[in-house]
This record gives structure tokens, C-alpha cells and sequence, in this order.
């Protein structure tokens, strides 16, 4: 809006206040002549790991799974449960099928998730898990149900009539999968163990064995095998248990080394202790991976087997590429060349912390096997070097964190600014400058956020817990992660504790408050809001009375009790007036209003809007000006007072649109259809329709389901 919300607040005030009302033409003509932008195309996700080279054609396991995706078209849905031991080659089976065979019968969305990235002690987050996907769909975050029930619910609607594939890795029980399954389509689970359970519901297993010395050694080589080489051939995939991930690093090993042949390569791994033919014991896969690794770090050079040992003691799944370069590691990117020439690491896709989000790839994962093998390396350092690499990671992330949530906005913040600089840190030039980048790397990271929050904790580095926690706050709500947020913050409260923090403690429970109303346990949230009040005494920080007391408003206002809302709110409010916080004072005036509106003081809600208009268009808070007329479009309708309503939502309506702000605009044609059919506008209730279209996205269903 600029300087021109002059204009914009004159059409407030003479339709509103001043009592002047357009007529019904004029409002849908405003309405047609409405700034609305399409909503942004929605591409049908195409989630799974691009395939790697080097795949063998596995004839008979892929002719089966085309079966079952020809089978599962126009019928409903069929699941179907990849087993096998790890690294026999599960994820690589589906990623080649889908490029080659399967894809064209899932054109409307292939969407993917190893469980292993979001299993946090055992426990999955499949609601996080949903409501990625349904964003994927186009169902923004903001617009989903909190808990799982409704996401699954509002998963398998939007998948209801479209050609779907659903890939879930690293399954360890049926019920961590139940909830995922799509309206119709495929859905295609891996694990390591049979799945009973989901036999028992119809579901159709295929089991990947290991692969026979024909199909093997074309791995190794890549051509037929010499003449002369068949001995060795066979007893390196003997050795090798028939593992394509062992193979392939063998086999990478080789290429480096052109001068040497088979004979080498078997002579480099060390005795074989007989794994094979253990069936689904995954000792037997331990057995043979750590041979094969152990002899290619032999191999590999001193920077290269420094960065595996760090690896192998962190506590996540993935990493950034700026990690080890801010741990001091030497020689980071040979490092990293040699560990994805070998397959031991690959790329998790395009990382936010480059200037350019298609720019290569800067966040990695090591395979299971290959971490769990690293951590038994890492396992040898001395406690002492073991705690320091914890407090480089910890320290890392907490500077990082805090870097991604200040570039989001300026909320209010406890802790200092990170004192070391994005470059510092390891990032290229231009980290989370652009639109967005910030949440998406700490949504792409939480899964290791959380990791390293809980060995943090463990660890005793109480400061760094309670900072991070702080820093995710707009992820948890932005992106209404509330499983995670319900996870962090009892960490950050102990930690708060441990620091003789009272400030950060209150800053803690009223982020778990939050997240609990967010969730519907309005008791839960109310007693970390009691917990926390006692600690008001112990800091002088007014903002700190003002979040207990708005958060304590919307709790009392949720639960109906309308008159302890009006008077947290009122608290709140006056909080923010005597630390002079000009946004704070709209903002709480916007909270006081709603809770009057809602005891239906309807003349004081409006005189508490106005007075926050008045200030909002003096002080340039743009955001809230349309939130604020709108809510006072909401008090004329509560007052029956229709003509003075509709003007309102009209000029909420374009300031929204002057904005962009989308879910303002459908806020408030929504509220003037209601208002158009309850007068009997007919003009003004089309307009309102025609516009209301154009803004539907992919991710809606009829009735705003």
C-alpha cells in the first residue's frame, strides 16, 4: 500500500464510521474490479530419490510391481510391502520402476518419505508426515487440521479420484503406515522384516533377495566379467553377500584404482566371518557391510576418513554441507566427493543455504548401514573429543537456528543475535535472503534439530537448548509443526531451569501452551500458562506479561469464558503501552476486540478497532489493517447491522488484495457471500463466487472442506 493507505482508510472510515454506504451495484463492482491473483499452479509432487546408476535389471521383481500398479488403477487401493535385508537394493528397486515402468500410472502425485528421518525414539510423526504431503498437494499448512485423525482424514479426500503412488521406507511396524494410505492408488512400504500385520490387511509382499553372482558382478564392472577373473567374481560377491550397496562401493574402489582387478579387491576385505544365507538376520548384512567399509576407509585418505568418523557421532540422519566446514574439518568438499563416489553418501536434494535454490544439492544423508557403520568408528574417540564435537554441532545449529528464524521476521527475542556471521558458519552468500528460505531449511533440518536437541539436553548444554527452542518458534507455528514443538519445549523448560532462567522458562511454556491450544487441549495449555505466571516476579521484562496474557486470552476466549479473556487481553494491552510497543498496541486491540465482540459489546469493539486503525495506518503496520476492518466487519454483522457489514468486508477485501494477502481476500468474500445471501444481493453474491474461484487453489475441496 506505500503512502496510498490514506485512501484505503478513507474508504473505512466514510462507509463505516462515517455512515456513508455504497450501494449494492457499487459494492460488486468493487468486488469484480478486486486485485485477485490465481492462486500459484501446484505441480503434482514427484517426491521418491532419483535412481542411481549401476541398477541391475531385476526382471522379476519389477514385472510384479507393474502388475500391482496396472492392478491398482480406477481401483481403489492396493499396498504392496517391499522386504529384504538392508542395502539388498529396496529404494533403488522402486526409484528405477518408477522412471521406467511405473510412473505413467501415477500422474496426478508420487510422494515419498523414509521414516527413519522422522522417528524420533522409536515414535513416528506421521501427522508431520501428512501434512507435508498434503502441502505437496496444495493444502497450505495454515489450512490443515492439527491432529492426525483429521490429516488422514483430509489426506485420503484429496487423493480421493486421483492416480496416486505413496513410497513409505524404512517401515519397522504396520500401524506407523496405516494412516498414510491415499483415497486411492499404490501404496509401496520397504522394511527390513516381513510386516505381518499388514498381510493380514490384504496387503501384497515382495521379497528383494540378494542378487546371484550374474547380476552381481555386473555392478562390480560394469561389463562382463574377464576371462580368467570368474573365481574372483564369485567369491567377491560371496564376500559381498550379494549387496548391491557393497558392491557398489567395491566396485567405485576399483574404478579409482584401473591398475588393480578383482584378485585385489577380494584380497582387501578381510576374512569373511560366512553372513550369508543367514536370511533376515540383519547381523548377517552388519557383517558383510563392515567388512566392505572397513576396507574402503583403509583406502580413503585422512580428510576423508575424519569427515566419516564426525558423520557417525551425529545425532541426526542428514546434514548440511556447512556442518563439517564450520566444525574445521579439512578438505570438506574432496571429502564429501570421495564418500558419494563410493555411495556411502548421496544428496537429499536442493539445500537452501546457497544464494540459488537450483543450485546443487548442499544437504546430504549417509545410508543406514554406512552410519551405523560410522558410528561405531566415532564410537572410539575419547569421551572428552566426543563432548567437544558435540558442543561444535550443538553450537552450530543453535547460531544457525537462530540466523533462519531472524531472517522470517522481527518478533520479539530473549537471546542475542548469533555472534558468528552466515559465512562464518559455513553458508554460501546469500543464505535465507530469499522469500521463504529460512522456514524451508528449518523444516528441511528439524528432524536433526531435534536430534541435536535431545543430546543436548542429555549433555547438559542447558544454554543451547533453550535458544534453539526459542529460535523455532515460527516453524512450530508457521508450519504448525506441534508434534515436534510438544517435544522440544519440555527440554527447553528443564534447560531454562538449569540456567537459572526464569525469562526463557516463561518464554518456553507459553510456546507449549501454544501448541497444546493449537492441538485442542485447552487444559494442558491453561496449566503451562499457570506454571509460568509465578516467574513473572522474577523478571521486569513487560513483553513477557503481555505474551502470558495474550496466549492466556485466546485459551480463555476458546474455552467461552469471554469475561477472563477481556480482562487477559486488557493486560496484555497494557503491557505492550508501557514498553511504548506500537505493533504490540494494535495487535492486543485487535485480540480486546474480538474477545467484546464475542460478550457482544458490539459499540465497544468498535470503538476499541477504530482507535487501532487510527494507529495501525499511522504507524504503517499494513498487515494489520485489513485484519482489523474485517473484524469489524464481523461486529456489524453480530449487530445485524448488514449495509455497514458489507461495506467493511468490501474495504477489508482491498486492502487484502493491495497486499496479497490471499487468505485475507477469501476471508473476507467469504464473510460478503454469507452477507450478499442473507440480504438477498444477488449481484454482489455472484461477484463474490466469480472471485471466490479464482482463488481456489488445488488443494481445495467444494465447501472449504
Amino acid at each position: 500500500m506505500g503512502g496510498d493507505d490514506a485512501g484505503v482508510g478513507a474508504g473505512v472510515w466514510n462507509s463505516v464510521s462515517g455512515g456513508t454506504v455504497f450501494g449494492a451495484v457499487v459494492q460488486a463492482q468493487r468486488i469484480d474490479s478486486l486485485n485477485v491473483e490465481a492462486p500459484p499452479q501446484v505441480w503434482p509432487p514427484r517426491q521418491l530419490p532419483p535412481p542411481l546408476p549401476g541398477f541391475v535389471n531385476r526382471t522379476k521383481e519389477r514385472r510384479t510391481l507393474r502388475e500391482l500398479a496396472e492392478a491398482a488403477v480406477g481401483q481403489g487401493v492396493r499396498t504392496v510391502v517391499v522386504t529384504g535385508l538392508g542395502g539388498v537394493g529396496k529404494t533403488q528397486l522402486i526409484a528405477h520402476c518408477v522412471r521406467s515402468d511405473l510412473g505413467a500410472f501415477f500422474p496426478d502425485g508420487q510422494v515419498y518419505v523414509d521414516l527413519a528421518d522422522v522417528r524420533r525414539d522409536g515414535a513416528v510423526d506421521v501427522a508431520g508426515v501428512l501434512g507435508d504431503w498434503l502441502h505437496a498437494f496444495g493444502v497450505p499448512y495454515g489450512h490443515q487440521p492439527a491432529g492426525l485423525g483429521g490429516r488422514a482424514d483430509l489426506f485420503r479426500t484429496v487423493t480421493t479420484g486421483k492416480r496416486v503412488l505413496v513410497v513409505v521406507d524404512n517401515v519397522r511396524q504396520a500401524p506407523e503406515i496405516r494412516a498414510l494410505t491415499p483415497g486411492d492408488g499404490l501404496l509401496v512400504a520397504t522394511s527390513r522384516t516381513m510386516l505381518p500385520a499388514l498381510r493380514m490387511d490384504g496387503a501384497v509382499q515382495l521379497v528383494v533377495d540378494p542378487l546371484d553372482e550374474r547380476e552381481a558382478i555386473g555392478i562390480v564392472r560394469g561389463r562382463p566379467v574377464a576371462q580368467g577373473e570368474g573365481p574372483a567374481a564369485a567369491e567377491l560377491v560371496r564376500r559381498c553377500g550379494g549387496l548391491p550397496l557393497a558392491l557398489r562401493a567395491v566396485g567405485e574402489w576399483l574404478v579409482e584404482r584401473p591398475q588393480l582387478g578383482l584378485d585385489d579387491a577380494v584380497r582387501s576385505l578381510a576374512p569373511f566371518g560366512g553372513a550369508a544365507g543367514r536370511g533376515w538376520a540383519d547381523e548377517g548384512t552388519v557383517d558383510v557391510m563392515e567388512q566392505v567399509f572397513d576396507s574402503v576407509l583403509r583406502q580413503m585418505p585422512d580428510h576423508t576418513r575424519a569427515l566419516y568418523r564426525f558423520l557417525g557421532a551425529l545425532p541426526g540422519t542428514t546434514f548440511p554441507a556447512a556442518l563439517p566446514r564450520a566444525a574445521g574439518l579439512p578438505r570438506v568438499d574432496a571429502a564429501l566427493g570421495d564418500l558419494m563416489t563410493s555411495h556411502l553418501v548421496v544428496a537429499v536434494g536442493p539445500g537452501r543455504d546457497g544464494a540459488t535454490p537450483a543450485g546443487p544439492p548442499h544437504r546430504f544423508r549417509m545410508h543406514d548401514l554406512a552410519r551405523a557403520h560410522a558410528a561405531t568408528e566415532a564410537a572410539t574417540l575419547p569421551e572428552e573429543a566426543a563432548r567437544s564435537l558435540l558442543r561444535t554441532v550443538t553450537d552450530f545449529y543453535a547460531e544457525a537456528v537462530a540466523h533462519a528464524d531472524r531472517s522470517i521476521g522481527g518478533r520479539f527475542r530473549l537471546q542475542d543475535p548469533p555472534a558468528r556471521s552466515l559465512a562464518e558458519l559455513g553458508f554460501a552468500e546469500g543464505a535465507f535472503s530469499g522469500d521463504g528460505q529460512g522456514l524451508d531449511w528449518l523444516d528441511a533440518e528439524r528432524g536433526n534439530i531435534l536430534a541435536v536437541l535431545r543430546a543436548a539436553a542429555r549433555e547438559g548444554l542447558h544454554d543451547a537448548v533453550w535458544r534453539i527452542c526459542e529460535s523455532l518458534w515460527p516453524l512450530f507455528h508457521e508450519r504448525a509443526r506441534h508434534a515436534d514443538s510438544l517435544e522440544a519445549h519440555p527440554l527447553g523448560i528443564e534447560a531454562a531451569r538449569w540456567e537459572n532462567r526464569p525469562d526463557a522458562e516463561i518464554r518456553m511454556r507459553n510456546q507449549l501452551a501454544r501448541a497444546h491450544a493449537a492441538l485442542g487441549d485447552l487444559d494442558r495449555a491453561a496449566e503451562e500458562l499457570r506454571a509460568g505466571e509465578p516467574l513473572l516476579a522474577l523478571t521486569e521484562d513487560a513483553r513477557l506479561r503481555g505474551i502470558l496474557a495474550e496466549t492466556g486470552g485466546l485459551v480463555a476466549l476458546a474455552q467461552g469464558r469471554t469475561a477472563d479473556a477481556r480482562d487477559r487481553f486488557t493486560a496484555a494491552l497494557a503491557a505492550n503501552s508501557e514498553r511504548g510497543d506500537q505493533h504490540g498496541i494494535v495487535v492486543q486491540s485487535y485480540q480486546l476486540a474480538d474477545a467484546v465482540r464475542a460478550s457482544g459489546d458490539h459499540a465497544e469493539a468498535r470503538r476499541l478497532l477504530a482507535a487501532a486503525l487510527g494507529l495501525a495506518r499511522e504507524t504503517g503496520d499494513l498487515a494489520m489493517i485489513p485484519k482489523l476492518t474485517l473484524l469489524t466487519a464481523r461486529v456489524h454483522a453480530d449487530a445485524g447491522e448488514v449495509a455497514q457489514a458489507v461495506a467493511a468486508a468490501t474495504d477489508a477485501a482491498e486492502q487484502a488484495g493491495e497486499q496479497g494477502l490471499t487468505s485475507k481476500i477469501r476471508e473476507a468474500l467469504e464473510l460478503l457471500l454469507g452477507l450478499a445471501r442473507r440480504s438477498g444481493d444477488t449481484a454482489l453474491a455472484e461477484s463474490c463466487e466469480r472471485r471466490l474461484a479464482e482463488l481456489r487453489g488445488p488443494g481445495d475441496l467444494p465447501g472449504g472442506a
